[in-house]
Formats: structure tokens, C-alpha cells, sequence
């Protein structure tokens, strides 16, 4: 055992209505919480390598995630691989947002930190950022039923919470990367409006535009496939899930590195079949169907899976709570943020077509399956 300190750069603020003793919370013993909510200092087992600072207690009357930042050293890998220049970063970030009040339709401002991360994801190419920023204020315009009405309280919304396990983890690994869990707490459910669920992965991606302060390697994602079964997807349009893909690889300045699918059935490879067409090339070689967890945790780390998922990081409905919680936090700003999108209206030569982002309808009663 030792003992730590951790200070708000790590742990978001907390509103301590008294200062009190706190009861076990897995994997970290917070022992004693200064009025003011600046420092914790608590006990944590030796050798422990989550990163997962947080309370629940009666006793705390509001608490906010951050995503835990890589450390120094973690962060000059980091920067060699987005090609990031610590002299000249500044210039670029001052060039993009010059370019965004020349453009007529798109918004005239938005914060440094989410530009930064949007260099980061093009490797500070100027013109890559510019192409990826126009997407997705593009795509904020065109796919209303992503990004309107993003209010993580409402029943709709809270229905598809319920049936979540889907959560981005606080650590990262040890060569700087995020990992992302997916799954669902059970297969036996009725099938949800899949675009509901693809709004709150899209508001958790927009949480972390502003929350990955320096960057991350990239993003290693675990899907678990045993909840896939043949009477979802014949209730999914091809349309809305191409839509999604379209934005999360035009739109958002992810990397994705790994995708590892456990728990495979063979529909599986049904699944991943049909979905191929809508990715790029880099990503359909990116993807690992395991037979066991051995095979999965042979590449990645134990401690950075829930339990659920056959890892060692605690229960997986902790990190819902937190991620939960931050969204709610955050309602006023999603709600803000619906104006901020494109104007077609106002862009320079053609207006950009919904038929020429998207082009595709259909559903999978339409396919043949063996």
C-alpha cells in the first residue's frame, strides 16, 4: 500500500457538502476529502496501474469526469506521431481559426482546445484540418437525428442508457492510447432506435474534442459481440449506418488504431461483411475477431478492460455513471452547440448535397443472409 495525492489537473472539481470519511470504492480507497475539493488524498493499492479517480458518496453533491492525460514522456511519442511542433502549433492554430472567420458558412469561432485536437487528428496538415473541420460542421447540418436534441435526460435517450455498456476508459496505455469498450447489458432486448444510440456515441466524441488536452496515440476499441443477434439488424437502415461511419471517418479526428471483437458468434462475420464497404481500407485491416480473451489480452493491456469484458478495471457501470453524469454536465453546452454547424446557404460555388455525402438506402431485409 502507499499513499497518494492527486490534485484538480486530475480529478475534476468536486462540491463537498462536508468534509467525512468514504466508504470502499473500487479500485481506489479515497480515505479523506479536503473542504474545497482541491486535493484527495487516499490509498491505493501498490502496483495498481488504473487510472481511475473518482468518488461516490453521499457526501459529494456533483462530480464531472476528465479523461486522465498522458504523462510527460507519454506525450513526446505523442507529438512525434501527429507531427506536432511545440514552436510552431501556435501559428498553425492561429491560421486555422483566420480561416474559419474567412469562411461564410461555417462558424466564425470555436474554442482553441477542440481546433488543437482536430490538428492533433491530421497530423497538423492545414489543409487536412480544413477538410475535416468543414465535414463536421457539414455533418452537424445534415444529420439532425445525431445532433439535435442532445439531452442526455431525455427518455429516449435514457431507454438507450439503460441497455449501454459502452464507455471510453479514463487511463490510457502505456504507449499513449485510449481504449473504448462496447457492448450491451443484454441480448433479449427489444431493438432501440439505433440512431439514438449512435447520437450519444457522437456526444461522447464531441466530450472528448475538448477533453483530450495534449492527444492520445490513438483509440483501441473492444466490442463485444455476444449481444449481436439477427433481430436487431434486420430493424437497422443501411442508410442511418453508413451516415454514421461517413461522420465518424470524415467528420472526427479519431485514429483508430485496433479493433478487437470478442465473444464472436457466426453472425459476426455477417456483420463485419456488411459493415466493410463502409469503412476505409486502414480500418477493415485494424479489425481482430478473438476466439478466447487470452488471444484479446495478449494485445491488449487486462487493466485497462472492465470486468464485464474479462479485464481487471472494476465494474463497467462505474465508468457509465461517470460518463453519464459528464454529458449531463454538460447539457447546456450541447444545447448551445445546435446552431453551431454549416450554412449551406452561404457556401461559396455549390452547396453540399445530402445525396453526395450520403447516396445509400436500404435495410437488411433486403440482403440475403446463408
Amino acid at each position: 500500500m502507499f499513499q497518494f495525492r492527486v490534485t484538480y489537473t486530475l480529478v475534476s472539481s468536486y462540491r463537498i457538502s462536508k468534509v467525512g470519511q468514504f466508504h470502499q470504492v473500487d479500485p481506489i480507497w479515497v480515505r479523506s476529502v479536503w473542504d474545497g475539493a482541491v486535493d484527495v488524498v487516499g490509498i491505493a493499492k501498490a502496483g495498481s496501474t488504473t487510472q481511475c479517480w473518482f468518488i461516490r458518496s453521499a457526501v459529494v453533491e456533483q462530480y464531472a469526469m476528465n479523461l486522465i492525460q498522458p504523462t510527460p514522456e507519454q506525450q513526446v511519442h505523442i507529438r512525434k506521431t501527429f507531427n506536432e511542433d511545440v514552436n510552431t502549433r501556435d501559428r498553425d492554430l492561429e491560421a486555422i481559426k483566420e480561416w474559419l472567420r474567412k469562411e461564410p458558412h461555417l462558424p466564425d469561432t470555436w474554442d482553441d482546445c477542440r481546433i488543437m485536437t482536430f490538428l492533433r487528428g491530421c497530423n497538423f496538415s492545414l489543409e487536412k484540418t480544413k477538410r475535416k473541420l468543414d465535414m463536421y460542421f457539414t455533418m452537424r447540418a445534415a444529420i439532425p437525428e445525431f445532433f439535435a436534441d442532445r439531452d442526455i435526460t431525455r427518455p429516449e435517450l435514457q431507454e438507450i442508457l439503460k441497455l449501454m455498456r459502452t464507455v471510453v476508459m479514463p487511463g490510457v496505455t502505456a504507449d499513449g492510447k485510449r481504449v473504448t469498450v462496447a457492448g450491451a447489458t443484454a441480448s433479449d432486448f427489444e431493438t432501440p432506435d439505433i440512431a439514438n444510440f449512435m447520437k450519444i456515441v457522437l456526444m461522447i466524441g464531441d466530450f472528448r474534442l475538448k477533453a483530450e488536452q495534449v492527444g492520445v496515440a490513438g483509440d483501441i476499441y473492444v466490442l463485444d459481440a455476444s449481444v449481436a443477434l439477427l433481430k436487431h439488424f434486420l430493424k437497422v437502415s443501411p442508410t442511418i449506418v453508413k451516415k454514421f461511419f461517413v461522420c465518424i471517418q470524415e467528420a472526427y479526428p479519431v485514429k483508430v488504431k485496433e479493433v478487437h471483437v470478442i465473444n464472436a458468434t457466426p453472425f459476426v462475420d455477417f456483420i463485419i461483411k456488411w459493415v466493410s464497404p463502409f469503412l476505409k481500407e486502414k480500418i477493415r485491416k485494424r479489425i481482430h475477431v478473438h476466439p478466447d480473451l487470452d488471444s484479446l489480452f495478449k494485445v491488449v493491456p487486462k487493466d485497462m478492460v472492465p470486468e464485464e469484458f474479462g479485464g481487471t478495471a472494476g465494474k463497467v457501470q462505474g465508468y457509465m455513471d461517470m460518463w453519464i453524469q459528464a454529458l449531463k454536465d454538460e447539457t447546456a453546452w450541447f444545447k448551445e452547440q445546435e446552431s453551431v454547424k454549416a450554412d449551406e446557404s452561404r457556401r461559396p460555388g455549390k452547396p453540399t448535397s445530402h445525396e453526395e455525402l450520403f447516396g445509400l438506402d436500404g435495410s437488411f431485409k433486403q440482403l440475403t443472409i446463408d
